[in-house]
């Protein structure tokens, strides 16, 4: 049975059914980045995601440049294989469908302020009394406790985690991170906590509330920083690109460019000597362990980099990398994804067909017997709303 309407729901939405969450049916919420990426992450892996966007559309969809034909590529990015469905709350009649939607839906996602849906009956307590088993997932920047009233976004959190005064060196300004990195590590948790209550439903038919702030995001994602801390009593300060407890662990000058070498352990950095034909520097008392590295890294980068100044950073790379060194090049972003494809990794996906194939990047996890899947293109606004609207009423007539 379960099967069965799973696909008969993939043939009304256009997924293919192979993937491990077949079947099961996402209302998405949420807007920008944090939440619509945990969604496509769900959505790459079979669910059916039926984004809910006010007239005006997710304010992502106006981030602009870059763009693709105009429409934005940060937009893009994070709404694959999505259903887009127009909706005015402030109408009875699109509030009541938005309320059937979660009614029905396996799963809610939603990144409104704290408290932002109870007037609209799509808080978590008025959709569990319509839906007992639904799995609600709420994002908010601060929690909904004495940081409800503060604005969720990303670089606010990267301020206030502590994470900008890690970035950027020490005679620098405190940096951001090239990308919203805590948006999408609250994502990524999102999605987790999301699969971990899906999994107690299935074994006990309960549903939950899922909930997950940026903050509490940021502090696990900094991990052995914020462990410096809370474990040990250590307020972190910015390095560079030095990393506070293994050198050599930066990028180091050559005879032209830089090369990032990582020698994690002591077998790793006597491979480095050995390659660099300096083979007693591994005996040398200042630099026989990780402590005495660190504790001598001044006097061990000159040494290094003396080595290292008779070839260029291209000429290191391979025979670095051929004596099992952790090493690699300093790319802009053509280059990583230029690297992926030449090792196999097979970045690029092209979801949706005709005019409407836009390439996006690979979902992250491989399955063997589940693979995901890339159907549909990051929809246009709307896009989908006849075709929501029409089943959702074949929903309510099977209900009756």
């Amino acid at each position: 049975m379960a099967e069965a309407a799973a696909d008969t729901l993939n043939e009304i939405f256009g997924r293919t059914g192979s993937g491990p969450l077949s079947g099961v049916v996402v209302a998405d919420f949420s807007r920008v980045l944090a939440g619509p990426y945990c969604t496509m992450l769900l959505a790459d892996m079979g669910a059916t995601v039926i984004k809910v966007e006010s007239p005006d559309g997710d304010d992502a969809r106006t981030w602009k440049p870059p763009v693709r034909d105009e429409e934005s590529t940060f937009f893009l990015s994070v709404n694959r294989n999505k259903h887009s469905i127009t909706l005015d709350f402030n109408e009875p009649s699109d509030l009541a469908l938005a309320q059937q939607l979660a009614a029905r839906a396996d799963i809610v996602v939603e990144n409104f302020k704290p408290h932002g849906l109870e007037r609209y009956g799509l808080d978590y307590a008025a959709i569990a009394d319509l839906n007992p088993t639904v799995i609600y997932a709420s994002i908010t920047g601060f929690g909904t406790g004495a940081g409800a009233a503060l604005p969720g976004y990303d670089l606010l959190v990267q301020a206030a985690s502590g994470m900008m005064s890690l970035t950027g060196g020490q005679e620098t300004e405190p940096y951001r991170a090239g990308l919203a990195m805590f948006d999408v590590i609250t994502g990524l948790h999102a999605s987790t906590g999301i699969l971990g209550a899906l999994h107690h439903r299935t074994t006990t038919g309960e549903g939950q509330r899922v909930e997950l702030n940026l903050l509490s995001s940021a502090l696990s994602g900094m991990v052995n920083q914020s462990a410096a801390y809370v474990t040990g009593g250590v307020i972190p300060t910015r390095m560079g690109n030095e990393h506070p407890s293994l050198y050599p662990y930066e990028p180091m000058l050559t005879g032209d460019g830089r090369l990032v070498i990582a020698a994690a352990n002591n077998g790793q950095f006597a491979r480095l000597c050995a390659v660099l034909e300096v083979p007693e520097l591994a005996q040398d008392q200042r630099f026989s362990s990780a402590e005495q590295r660190n504790a001598h890294r001044s006097e061990l980068r000159i040494l290094l980099e003396v080595q290292l100044a008779a070839r260029s950073a291209e000429e290191w790379f391979p025979l670095l990398s051929g004596a099992g060194l952790p090493c690699a090049p300093i790319q802009d972003v053509k280059g990583g994804v230029d690297l992926a494809d030449r090792l196999g990794l097979d970045p690029v996906v092209l979801p949706g067909e005709n005019e409407r194939q836009i390439p996006t990047v690979r979902h992250p996890v491989s399955f063997s017997r589940t693979p995901a899947t890339y159907d549909l293109a990051p929809p246009m606004l709307g896009s989908s709303s006849d075709l929501v609207r029409g089943w959702l009423a074949q929903q309510l007539t099977a209900a009756r």
